[in-house]
């Protein structure tokens, strides 16, 4: 009898609705961080595999021998697409634009031209990095305020004992298993956003990598296609 109630005092849920109000706290901060974290480890998830098979798409197309106007023609009814298509568009309407003027240097026209991949490269990576340093500092903060938060209960947990005549095992374990919970909710929200973080970023970087290398490749293309 004695040993079950004991039990039945130390689940989760009873240890988390006793704990101390600050306690508690800094459970449901750690908490609604860790659904935060969740929910942007799934939707980042959707966007960089989307981003992913989208530039795979593209690379097929482009290095297909396929038309360059063509491409741009299908890519600007798509209103520029995104990610590596995105770029495309962004260099060849400069390029095309630049051309058009007559009185420029060629060197002038590929800087131009490069300029404006490289600004919608960079726009392209902010998109896919997004949210991804929520990630980082969840990661890096949570297991410090999950710690604090057991800090606080095991320091409550002792003033209570004050009062005790006498402190037995039965009188301290509530006290410090509660606490405890904390770091626990706190490794709980950490260790996923520092996973999903790494992934992420790794990711983005491959993904940067790749359209720094069609940016070279392309304006290669066109300055030997400018000169003919």
């Amino acid at each position: 009898m004695d040993v079950s109630a004991g039990s039945q005092d130390l689940s989760i849920l009873n240890l988390v609705l006793h704990a101390s109000l600050v306690v508690q706290l800094i459970m449901a901060l750690l908490l609604l961080l860790s659904f935060l974290s969740w929910w942007h480890i799934f939707s980042k998830f959707f966007t960089i595999r989307h981003a992913l098979r989208d530039t795979d798409d593209f690379e097929d197309r482009f290095w297909s021998g396929a038309d360059l106007n063509g491409l741009y023609e299908g890519v600007r009814h798509k209103n520029g697409g995104q990610g590596m298509e995105k770029i495309f568009h962004a260099g060849f309407s400069e390029f095309l634009k630049l051309r058009q003027r007559g009185s420029m240097e060629l060197s002038n026209v590929m800087e131009g031209t490069r300029r404006a991949m490289r600004a919608a490269c960079q726009r392209e990576l902010d998109h896919l990095d997004a949210h991804t340093s929520f990630l980082a500092t969840v990661g890096s903060v949570s297991p410090y305020v999950g710690l604090f938060g057991t800090v606080w209960g095991i320091m409550h947990a002792f003033r209570g004992l004050a009062n005790v005549g006498q402190a037995t095992l039965a009188n301290v374990a509530p006290g410090i298993a509660e606490a405890l919970v904390a770091t626990a909710i706190g490794l709980f929200a950490a260790i996923p956003a520092v996973v999903a973080y790494n992934h992420f970023s790794h990711d983005v970087d491959k993904l940067a990598n790749r359209f720094d290398t069609f940016m070279e490749e392309f304006s290669n293309i066109l300055q030997r296609q400018a000169a003919r």
